[in-house]
């Protein structure tokens, strides 16, 4: 049975051999983390997602950190997964960038059946799939910005994060947004959750958001305009 595609989110590996980055002053860092124009967003096409997966690479390692040897890894496994991804009907890449390239958030609508949801029908509600069947459903399967971006001001309208899987949304005219992540990946959790992910039904699960069923994935869902 083969394994439903998780959300990729770099790892956040200290990198060796560095100085630790200083944290700005506060207040600089509401200007410096995401500021709303600084960052223009626009759409790829496929041709031209082809034509810069080096640079998309280049920045998952970079984001990722580490040495080497585990940004190479890193760069060479995201690649794979991009480039499997891509091929997916509706396919969408999102860039923001100001001289060079900030950050990229992806995905691609669901309805409910194919390649994404295979190995998954035991992990996730019947009534999202009723209501991906309607063909309501975006996967985000991507989410790729700076570091400081998942430290400072998450809860902002203009964090990049935000801005991205918002426009990601709207642009495909989703009912919902939806993403798997590994249950032992608490950081990838706690990260979608301040950027506005929800568990699906969380408000009426006994002893409030966090009472998830057990199992290897936790699927999260994100309300358009959030």
């Amino acid at each position: 049975m083969s394994l439903p595609t998780t959300l990729t989110l770099p790892a956040l590996q200290p990198v060796r051999g560095r100085q630790r980055t200083r944290l700005p002053d506060p207040a600089k860092a509401e200007r410096r983390s995401s500021p709303e124009v600084a960052e223009r967003v626009r759409p790829l096409t496929r041709g031209q997602v082809s034509d810069r997966l080096q640079e998309l690479g280049d920045l998952y390692a970079e984001t990722s950190g580490g040495d080497a040897r585990a940004w190479n890894q890193a760069r060479a496994t995201f690649l794979l997964q991009l480039v499997a991804d891509t091929r997916r009907p509706g396919f969408s890449l999102l860039i923001a960038e100001t001289t060079t390239l900030a950050g990229y958030a992806y995905g691609f609508p669901t309805a409910g059946a194919g390649p994404w949801w295979a190995g998954s029908r035991g992990h996730v509600g019947g009534s999202l799939l009723r209501r991906a069947a309607s063909g309501g459903l975006f996967v985000v399967s991507g989410i790729v910005v700076p570091p400081r971006v998942r430290r400072e001001y998450k809860d902002q309208v203009w964090n990049l994060a935000r801005r991205l899987q918002r426009r990601l949304l709207a642009d495909h005219g989703a009912a919902l947004g939806v993403t798997l992540v590994d249950a032992r990946d608490g950081r990838t959790v706690e990260t979608l959750r301040s950027w506005g992910w929800r568990y699906p039904g969380a408000e009426t699960l006994p002893g409030g958001p966090l009472a998830v069923p057990p199992g290897p994935f936790r699927i999260l869902v994100l309300t358009p305009g959030t």
